[in-house]
């Protein structure tokens, strides 16, 4: 990878795991829509989120059962890759202790523009129970 590319691919996942975290609505939604294109979605095990409007709801959903609550901080693994319109890294839920609750490896793939077309969470590390 090119030097004017790794921080441009750092700063996608930079931003990604932020909206995660972000406690302020506007802002959380404001941060999707320059994160994913208009018809952009994510896809989890079963389950799939078209749209912005769809995002909203399910990324507010994470922040309130996992971060707002107070027990998980967003991370990633440092391990950021990218491979032309492709973007892959590890998010991570770690609790207070530091310790990894729970991970996936993110794929996404980008639009022209550089938005998110496709996000793919695979978990790698379930929660547990």
């Amino acid at each position: 990878m090119n030097e004017v590319a790794q921080p441009k691919t750092a700063a996608i996942a930079e931003r990604y795991l932020a909206v995660w975290s972000e406690p302020d609505p506007a802002a959380r939604d404001a941060a999707i829509a320059g994160l994913w294109a208009p018809d952009g979605a994510e896809f989890t095990e079963g389950t799939q989120f078209r749209g912005h409007e769809e995002l909203q709801a399910r990324i507010a959903h994470a922040y309130q059962a996992f971060v707002g609550s107070g027990g998980y901080a967003v991370t990633h693994a440092e391990d950021v890759t990218r491979h032309d319109d492709i973007v892959t890294f590890t998010i991570q839920l770690t609790d207070p202790e530091g310790e990894v609750a729970w991970a996936a490896r993110v794929f996404l793939l980008l639009d022209r523009d550089g938005l998110i077309r496709q996000d793919y969470q695979l978990t790698v590390k379930t929660l547990a129970a």
